[in-house]
């Protein structure tokens, strides 16, 4: 998808994108190679030559942060596909109070796809092993972490890196027509949790923290597995949500024409 974008280009929007797609411009190589755009005159043409020629060299570095800076925010869900196999899906629980109040990060879950590890306030979650997490990574998933779980880690760790694109699954999803937190998405689109926390939520995060705080082994696989699931959960959320955002930009019917 990210090499059918135009919006990135500096004065072309979604509607000037279409209609450049339903011109026979469907990728970067197509404008590149075209010798003139009607909806674009030639000083236009020239400059997002260059800019498109930069962006097919970064992203055969595999630049992930030259594209968290040019791709607008909303639009960071293109770089899903491209960047697939080397993201990092985020979901973090806290004791219930706001930075500067008394709150802090009990637990950070990641997973790849492969395997999911956490980090966890008083054992292993420190700024220097969230970057080191996140160092491997080129593309951030998580559902609101634009405005919480982001937010909250940059003020609790001074100096944490988040420089990759970051694909907001709540924002995208409510682009979609959802609504509703992420377990009502998780319900919408048929995604199961574990028996044991199926439905559990924030207010129980908390509870669980402060019992395994006071001792309890039982609290603290509790809450590790709510946070498992959290996080797994936007795996699969992620891949649904791609595939459906990608289809609402009519992308796939201009393709088609093209092939046939």
């Amino acid at each position: 998808m990210i090499r059918n974008t135009f919006s990135m280009l500096n004065g072309i929007g979604e509607k000037l994108e279409r209609r450049l797609w339903k011109g026979g411009i469907l990728t970067w190589a197509d404008f590149l190679e075209a010798g003139d755009i009607s909806c674009l005159g030639p000083e236009k043409k020239g400059f997002h030559d260059c800019s498109l020629s930069l962006a097919a060299k970064r992203l055969e570095e595999r630049d992930a942060a030259f594209f968290a800076k040019t791709v607008k925010r909303r639009e960071h869900w293109r770089l899903f596909e491209i960047f697939r196999t080397e993201t990092v899906f985020l979901d973090i629980e806290t004791n219930g109070y706001q930075p500067g109040s008394g709150g802090y990060v009990t637990v950070v879950g990641l997973y790849d796809g492969f395997e999911w590890r956490s980090l966890v306030a008083g054992e292993n979650l420190t700024v220097e092993n969230l970057n080191r997490e996140l160092s491997g990574y080129k593309c951030l998933v998580t559902y609101y972490g634009a405005s919480f779980d982001i937010p909250f880690l940059l003020r609790a760790f001074p100096g944490a890196r988040f420089d990759m694109p970051h694909f907001d699954l709540c924002y995208g999803a409510k682009r979609l027509g959802f609504s509703g937190g992420l377990k009502r998405l998780e319900a919408s689109l048929g995604i199961e949790r574990d028996d044991e926390v199926k439905g559990m939520g924030g207010y129980d995060a908390v509870r669980l923290w402060e019992m395994a705080r006071r001792g309890s082994d039982e609290a603290r696989r509790l809450l590790l597995l709510y946070n498992r699931e959290d996080t797994v959960n936007l795996f699969k959320i992620a891949d649904i949500l791609y595939r459906r955002l990608k289809q609402s930009t009519g992308i796939e019917g201009y393709l088609s024409c093209a092939v046939t």
